[in-house]
């Protein structure tokens, strides 16, 4: 039953986190049954871009609070741009603005981690306080939320956010220009205790939630849930693992590298096994310079457990 599926993905977790090279943190959880699974997954890890999906959870509770529409026109310029991964970006600088929906930004910031459409759609939700608002109320526990994506890379390697970073290598220069000795102590204070830190335990807790319908209403719970099944990063981290049959929600994060050491390398998501049973499932990686291959297949292999002790379960509970 229940009781020995749980127990057997349990086993197979510990082996999977303490054979690891590197800090991880792994959380499982059956979204209809309530068991949960993990290794570590009470600490603090860098989240990176799976922040995203609380400014989208935000976003969609303010649109279930008629305080934001999806099709609202929100105009980008050049002061909404930010750094790193920002495909919008083009768009606002071939126009010199760029005029969109509350939803476009939505989709652009889950399905490709767009930094400059997540902020953007944080900045039209409240800002800042409004997620972590949404955070404290429903009591999903252990999940900070910074400033958003500028201000967070930029502190963590020790500057402070100008909009000149946003242009060309800006950042890139300034951070470069920094003694390394200065970025590696930083780089380091965030890995111990990061500014956007959450449990595993936290995010698996969350996504399970809003799968229950707990959090959202009906309407916006799909709507977010397709979004996310839709996402374009992270081809082989969580789904790499995936069976015919099988669908996965999910969100990546990714963060930066000092040293061939990174900081935040993550996939959080739900897994729906054919007969219509769900598990939410996040592993987070505080640190690690292990190749991309080998984090790659730990994601892979936490859910192939996973399907295996359902589709175990499920064997037994047709056999009685």
């Amino acid at each position: 039953g229940a009781g020995d599926e749980a127990a057997s993905l349990a086993e197979r977790i510990d082996q999977l986190g303490a054979a690891f090279p590197g800090r991880v943190g792994i959380s499982v959880q059956s979204v209809e049954q309530g068991w949960r699974s993990g290794w570590k997954d009470g600490e603090l890890y860098p989240q990176q871009s799976v922040s995203k999906f609380f400014v989208a959870l935000a976003a969609m509770d303010a649109v279930d609070r008629r305080r934001l529409t999806l099709e609202g026109p929100v105009t980008l310029s050049s002061s909404d741009l930010t750094l790193f991964n920002q495909p919008i970006a083009q768009r606002i600088i071939a126009g010199g603005s760029y005029t969109t929906t509350v939803e476009t930004l939505l989709i652009e910031a889950m399905t490709k981690s767009d930094n400059t459409a997540n902020d953007k759609l944080m900045r039209v939700t409240g800002g800042p306080a409004v997620v972590r608002r949404f955070i404290a109320d429903r009591g999903l526990g252990a999940i900070r939320f910074y400033e958003g994506e500028r201000a967070l890379q930029s502190r963590i390697a020790g500057l402070t956010w100008s909009q000149s970073y946003s242009i060309g290598d800006g950042f890139y220069r300034a951070r470069d220009a920094l003694p390394l000795s200065v970025r590696r102590g930083l780089f380091n204070r965030y890995i111990d205790d990061p500014y956007d830190g959450a449990s595993p335990t936290a995010i698996a807790g969350t996504l399970a939630r809003l799968k229950r319908g707990e959090l959202l209403s009906p309407a916006s719970t799909a709507r977010l849930l397709r979004i996310m099944s839709d996402t374009r990063t992270g081809k082989n981290r969580l789904r790499g693992g995936i069976k015919p049959g099988w669908t996965l929600a999910h969100k990546t994060g990714t963060g930066q590298v000092l040293d061939g050491v990174q900081a935040g390398y993550n996939d959080i998501g739900i897994i729906t096994a054919p007969d219509g049973r769900s598990y939410a499932v996040a592993v987070m990686i505080k640190k690690t310079s292990t190749p991309l291959i080998v984090r790659m297949n730990l994601m892979n292999e936490v859910v192939r457990s996973v399907i295996e002790s359902h589709e175990t379960s499920a064997g037994a509970r047709l056999s009685f």
